[in-house]
């Protein structure tokens, strides 16, 4: 026996005009639960919809697209909170991620070429390449390699704002690298720890990390801090 029937046949009112009655009250019951589920899934669906339609606009190595960005951002507080949970991307090596970088989203925002020469460059700030991006037009985020091409994974930065959202874009930006083939890149690189100069290059399908002699316009100062 049907629960409905349980309960009409159990109702103080068992009249044909009682049953009427509870049946269009069941009916009004029923429709207010439909009409807020409804009000729920409209409501929740704005934010399902950025997470699955998110964007990554990366900022060109122009100087004045990359002072924009940082000036826009200029209040942010980064983190990598949020992004500590591994994807497969973590695991592999980052000389095939810089390919895959290359292949999706073409040359870096930043490499040790662009920051060598700054004022008071660090030997330790001595990275191969980071990219920058706003997601979905107003979210900063950045990756950047860990040991050159002797490391695993990225290193991952966000806006301490937005750490909620922060698993989401990781995901999707490990969909964006998995979704090409590797393309070709060169750069250089500097490791403090080895004191060596490294040319980091991808092409005709092999990886290749040669020590090298400092390049031109590219010496390392371990005087920062100092008058030149």
């Amino acid at each position: 026996m049907s629960i409905k029937r349980n309960i009409f046949l159990t109702s103080p009112d068992c009249t044909p005009r009682g049953i009427t009655e509870m049946r269009r009250a069941y009916s009004r019951i029923t429709g207010a639960i439909l009409l807020l589920l409804l009000l729920i899934g409209s409501a929740a669906s704005p934010a399902y919809a950025q997470f699955e339609e998110t964007s990554f606009e990366k900022v060109t190595n122009d100087a004045d697209d990359r002072r924009e960005f940082q000036q826009r951002f200029a209040d942010i507080k980064w983190t990598g909170q949020g992004m500590y949970r591994q994807t497969e991307i973590d695991r592999m090596q980052t000389n095939r991620l810089r390919a895959r970088l290359q292949a999706r989203f073409g040359d870096p925002t930043q490499t040790l070429e662009d920051l060598i020469n700054g004022e008071n460059f660090r030997p330790a700030e001595a990275i191969q390449f980071e990219y920058w991006f706003t997601v979905d037009d107003s979210i900063p985020f950045m990756v950047l390699d860990v040991d050159g091409p002797f490391g695993r994974g990225l290193v991952y930065a966000g806006a301490s704002r937005y750490i909620d959202l922060m698993p989401q874009i990781k995901r999707s930006f490990t969909e964006e690298l998995m979704s090409v083939e590797m393309a070709q890149f060169q750069d250089y690189f500097y490791s403090p720890e080895r004191e060596q100069w490294f040319d980091v290059r991808y092409d005709n399908g092999k990886f290749v990390s040669k020590k090298i002699e400092s390049p031109d316009g590219m010496t390392i100062r371990f005087n920062y801090g100092q008058d030149r």
